[in-house]
């Protein structure tokens, strides 16, 4: 259960057990179980939205705090951060720079905005049980194309867990492809062109570029079923 915990308390901010040091290449272990995280965030989710009453928009916006709380806003932190370098008219190395600077510019509050009131609105479209499921797709997602793409930065978290079991991450997220394939794979494509954005703007992926990939891939997955209510 070790790599479970490890990914549960790096993914999200519920408690785990005590841990201890976290030794070389556990890491990478433990990222074959996002997308097992991803039912747990998914799970607490779908109660929420479940049993919220009130009016869509309300509802849909404290489903929407939940989400932020229960993964410490990691993955938006890294949008912020990904937008400010990606959308930089600067080289690759300037850009990677940018990524590192922990003030925000007004790209990184252009795209938050834009993205979190895309988000609302695609929470209070979609039908409940989506909730369950888009978690799971976008942290699936994120394993291959780790693997895929280089990193950018040669040590950090995100150079960590790369070349995990991915296959393995993909048993996991099986149900999710079954109950929903269209929005499944349609997650999987926006992710992969974000992916490659991503790689020709700073010259391979990092741990911010991950959490963006996340954030992103979960709004694409939400559009889909959105769209068509």
């Amino acid at each position: 259960m070790r790599p479970f915990w490890l990914a549960l308390g790096f993914l999200t901010t519920l408690p785990v057990p005590r841990l201890g040091q976290v030794a070389p290449g556990e890491m990478r272990a433990a990222s074959a179980f996002y997308p097992l995280v991803g039912w747990v965030i998914g799970a607490l989710l779908y109660g929420a939205r479940f049993l919220l009453p009130g009016p869509e928009g309300l509802a849909a916006g404290l489903v929407l705090a939940l989400w932020l709380l229960l993964t410490g806003m990691l993955h938006l932190d890294g949008l912020l951060d990904t937008a400010d370098a990606v959308l930089a008219a600067r080289s690759p190395e300037a850009r990677r720079q940018i990524l590192a600077d922990v003030h925000l510019g007004s790209f990184a509050f252009g795209v938050g905005f834009v993205h979190l009131l895309l988000k609302w609105q695609a929470i209070a479209a979609a039908p409940a049980p989506v909730l369950l499921l888009v978690p799971v797709a976008a942290r699936f997602w994120l394993l291959p194309l780790m693997n895929l793409f280089p990193a950018a930065k040669k040590e950090g978290l995100g150079a960590g867990a790369r070349e995990g079991r991915w296959l393995m991450g993909l048993l996991f997220a099986l149900p999710a492809l079954w109950a929903a394939p269209q929005a499944f794979f349609i997650a999987g494509a926006g992710a992969l062109l974000l992916a490659l954005f991503f790689a020709r703007r700073l010259g391979g992926l990092t741990g911010d570029t991950y959490g963006a990939l996340i954030e992103l891939t979960e709004l694409v997955y939400l559009l889909v079923p959105a769209g068509a209510s």
